[in-house]
């Protein structure tokens, strides 16, 4: 991309206004959006088959988002073509196969386990930001990270922590577990992706990941009982595909391309913090003192672990 392209690149983004510049903001909001997609992917299941529901979501969110993104995606397509392997893996990696697990994992487990797992988020994008890139954690990202799981565990374990212990894991845990493990990868790849819109990042993303999943769609089509044409398996295509695809992915990608991977993963603990937000509106649980103490551990250590790095003094 040469200069006066990033210019206007950047002249265009910028017209987003001040929330498109906001990374802590965005990524909030990518985690009040994931955080949605775990409650609503468990009431999917057993209705909508794993891949049905991911190529679906994918393929929607690929339609909502392109007439937006053309005139971007076609000013960037030699950028992608010169980097097509590299962003067909993120595709694979981020889109088809990362939310085809989850969906399979909630067939098998709640999504309180999810929620719980998904902390572990910041850990596998920290190994995979070593492993490729040599960067590591500094001790305030660490020690973030730590303060915040605590937060996690605090809320998930209504304040006993000893309760860990009593906690089922299965089959789904451990597919979802290898799904974390996936999107950490992507996470860390897609910091390094070549200079180009985000809306022609996420839009060739979206739509090469929902390509990729056809040929497990028409093997699930042959295995399983398809999805049925019903107002409630309607709404929850609808709901994946604008809430924790549309709109987190661009949020989560801004962010990331903002601030870097290792500072944005920690806002992977936000998302079961808003979870049980979730549970306490729309099930009707009763908010307690231990909601109150997570909050301000989860908010503690994203604070200190997503903060810039000081200058070394020269």
């Amino acid at each position: 991309m040469s200069a006066s392209d990033q210019t206007s690149d950047a002249a265009s983004q910028g017209r987003g206004g001040w929330l498109f510049n906001q990374p802590y903001v965005l990524l909030s909001i990518t985690a009040f959006c994931w955080a949605g997609n775990a409650i609503v992917g468990r009431l999917a299941a057993g209705h909508i088959p794993p891949v049905t529901l991911a190529f679906l979501r994918w393929f929607l969110a690929f339609l909502i988002i392109l007439p937006m993104a053309w005139k971007y995606l076609k000013r960037d397509w030699n950028a992608i073509r010169a980097s097509l392997g590299t962003m067909i893996l993120i595709s694979f990696t981020g889109i088809s196969v990362f939310t085809s697990l989850q969906y399979w994992s909630l067939e098998h487990t709640t999504a309180l386990n999810t929620l719980l797992l998904q902390s572990a988020g910041p850990l596998f994008v920290a190994a995979w930001s070593l492993a490729l890139l040599g960067v590591r954690l500094t001790l305030a990202q660490a020690t973030g990270v730590l303060v915040s799981l605590t937060g996690v565990l605090v809320i998930l374990l209504h304040g006993d922590l000893t309760a860990i212990a009593k906690i089922d894991f299965n089959k789904g845990d451990l597919i979802f577990t290898v799904a974390l493990l996936i999107f950490g990868l992507y996470t860390v790849m897609s910091s390094r992706r070549p200079a180009m819109h985000d809306l022609s990042f996420v839009t060739f993303t979206f739509g090469c990941g929902s390509a990729v999943l056809i040929p497990a769609l028409i093997a699930e089509l042959l295995w399983r009982p398809a999805m049925e044409l019903n107002a409630s398996n309607l709404l929850s295509v609808i709901y994946v595909a604008v809430f924790p695809s549309t709109i987190a992915y661009l949020c989560y990608n801004r962010g990331v391309h903002l601030i870097g991977a290792n500072r944005a993963a920690p806002f992977f603990h936000v998302v079961p913090a808003f979870g049980s937000v979730m549970a306490i509106v729309f099930l009707g649980e009763r908010p307690q003192i231990f909601h109150f103490i997570g909050f301000a551990l989860v908010l503690t250590g994203v604070f200190v672990a997503s903060r810039k790095p000081s200058a070394a003094p020269g």
